[in-house]
């Protein structure tokens, strides 16, 4: 928890940030660790993250060191001491005194910060697994806070003023891909999720082009359902972008539609021009962050912080009548 005995960032010469994964969590903390790094830009910053996520942060001017973790290389009933034997071996520093950051919160994370060798290590008061038994420090959060404000506790208990109204999310620029569209007036559809009842269905989809067109329509992301929506005005993108390439197709877009899921706020963080669909998930606590981004709920298009509890409680599925909603507002905003 906050108190007077926290370590003044101004004694460390870096600092080892322990966030390897979800995507959207990545992105969620982006503006806690840059943060940081606008308040003492002596400080040499080291990221670890999960392999697959590294591209959100290669090539990012303000970080010092991105470190993939091979996540996917450590499983079954040895992972977490063939994480720690990496750990040991990959994240020792010799640039002087370095604190380390958890913001991931469980035990995985919390001993790859402890076989780091660095001290002192601070967590969240949310975290879980037993990692709190891990931190030398632990600062206070709101659990039911959006993510990005949960985050930004850890650099406010360091003494670092935040101004929540101008975050900055300086995710890494990515590279359009060779075929892209060349066009300034392309509308993003992100349709597809992981996540049980987000996607949206063929038939929604489907008009919600039809109410686009003949605007240009550019659909992005992996499905394993093979049908696609017919038109002219359609190009199909689905599995031909890197994470990298993503990023900069979402950025050059003039308005990105996505349903909940990693992509939206990847789409929130570089386009203010985004749209989240959320079907049952509640917009306020995991919707997009950007105070000028757009949120469809429950037949009502707003932004995330004008949800009443009624509203942002129901589930509703993104029918055809709702594909239409969404279209004609994007077309006259």
């Amino acid at each position: 928890m906050s108190h007077p005995a926290l370590p003044d960032l101004a004694e460390f010469r870096s600092a080892l940030i322990v966030k390897p994964s979800s995507l959207g969590d990545i992105v969620h903390t982006l503006p806690a660790v840059h943060a940081i790094k606008l308040a003492h830009p002596h400080l040499r910053l080291r990221w670890v993250a999960n392999t697959e996520w590294t591209p959100l942060l290669q090539g990012a001017p303000w970080l010092d060191e991105v470190i993939p973790f091979p996540r996917k290389s450590f499983r079954g009933l040895t992972a977490i001491f063939k994480a720690t034997r990496w750990a040991r071996k990959t994240l020792p520093t010799q640039q002087g005194p370095e604190i380390v950051l958890d913001f991931q919160g469980l035990l995985r994370s919390a001993v790859l910060a402890r076989a780091s060798g660095s001290r002192p290590i601070l967590g969240l008061s949310d975290s879980r697994e037993g990692a709190r038994l891990l931190h030398d420090h632990i600062i206070a959060v709101d659990p039911a806070a959006h993510a990005v404000n949960r985050y930004l506790a850890m650099p406010r208990a360091l003494g670092i003023e935040i101004d929540a109204e101008h975050l900055s999310f300086p995710l890494a620029p990515g590279t359009l891909p060779k075929d892209w569209p060349q066009r300034d007036d392309l509308i993003v559809i992100h349709p597809w999720s992981r996540g049980a009842g987000k996607s949206m269905s063929i038939e929604a989809l489907q008009t919600l082009c039809d109410t686009l067109s003949p605007r240009p329509i550019v659909l992005v992301g992996m499905s394993e359902d093979k049908a696609r929506p017919t038109g002219e005005h359609v190009t199909d993108f689905s599995h031909r972008t890197t994470l990298a390439e993503l990023i900069a197709c979402l950025r050059s877009a003039r308005w990105v539609i996505s349903v909940d899921s990693g992509p939206m706020h990847i789409a929130a963080a570089v386009n203010d021009r985004t749209l989240g669909l959320h079907t049952w998930s509640d917009p306020r606590k995991v919707g997009p962050y950007n105070p000028r981004a757009w949120v469809w709920k429950a037949g009502r298009i707003a932004h995330r912080r004008e949800f009443t509890d009624t509203e942002a409680r129901t589930e509703a599925e993104i029918t055809a009548e709702a594909a239409k909603q969404i279209g004609e507002f994007v077309l006259k905003a």
